[in-house]
């Protein structure tokens, strides 16, 4: 039934599908106990119903095992405490065997089955001595993952320049490709350090507006393109969408500023 598809979420963001096959009425934001890697696993309720349905049909989907009592979130923030003191022994190991990598945040699995340590690294990495000596101290399963630095920051966490949390910490499920091409289309100056997030990479949110801002630019002629103006003809270098003005280049040093209604743009001559 569509209405058994639910969508939980786990720390740091990892979101999953699972099946509420117990026909237990969830709300949002409750914490369910779900079937995970050998062995069970809390995380928050977030969605359900037929928006899931499609996606569901196709996956051989875990299970929602109960509702979570207040002994189990007992224990969660039990494995909060203890994966902080993880991160502090894993570092310690890491420098011990002197590997390039970056040690980003641990996560246990609910029923402490396994511990999963998330790295960033610029190559690849021969950690299996630094699993054995972790399997040695926790006798659990242990999961070295290596991560991108857009996932790194989710992990850490913290706020961007517009004073709020981080997008990635708190709605975006996947990211999207942010490219320069996007900083071009909304017409920003390239370069800027204040179009790079914390992660270093191009900050997410410049594909907010770029929808509107390619419906805006279809409008107008292209920069670059010849057009005719009152004052005769030149070309474009220029638009300010929210004024509806054209910035058009009459001759070699001389450019000038006209409505853009008052601009044609000039078709090509067919051969």
């Amino acid at each position: 039934m569509a209405t058994g598809i639910v969508e939980v979420a786990f720390k740091a963001g990892r979101i999953a599908i699972y099946a509420n096959r117990i026909g237990v009425d969830l709300k949002p934001e409750e914490f369910v106990i779900v079937k995970a890697d050998k062995g069970m696993d809390l995380g928050k309720a977030l969605q359900r119903g037929e928006l899931y349905y499609e996606e569901a049909l196709n996956e051989d989907l875990k299970e929602i095992t109960r509702i979570a009592t207040p002994d189990d979130l007992n224990r969660h923030d039990e494995n909060r405490s203890l994966e902080d003191k993880a991160i502090r022994s894993c570092k310690e190991k890491i420098f011990k065997h002197k590997l390039p990598m970056n040690l980003v945040d641990a996560e246990y699995q609910w029923d402490r089955k396994k511990l999963t340590f998330y790295f960033t690294a610029e190559k690849r990495i021969d950690f299996r001595q630094l699993v054995k000596d972790l399997a040695a101290q926790y006798r659990t399963r242990i999961e070295l993952r290596q991560i991108g630095v857009r996932d790194a920051a989710r992990h850490v966490g913290g706020y961007g320049a517009c004073g709020c949390q981080l997008c990635c910490t708190t709605f975006i499920k996947k990211f999207e490709n942010i490219t320069t091409q996007y900083v071009k289309d909304q017409l920003i100056t390239t370069g800027s350090s204040k179009l790079t997030g914390i992660c270093g990479r191009l900050k997410c949110c410049l594909s907010y507006e770029r929808d509107f801002y390619m419906e805006e630019l279809a409008k107008y002629p292209s920069v670059g393109d010849w057009v005719m103006t009152p004052k005769g003809k030149g070309k474009m270098k220029k638009v300010d969408i929210f004024n509806a003005v054209i910035y058009v280049s009459l001759d070699k040093d001389d450019i000038q500023r006209f409505p853009a209604d008052e601009v044609k743009k000039l078709e090509k001559k067919k051969n």
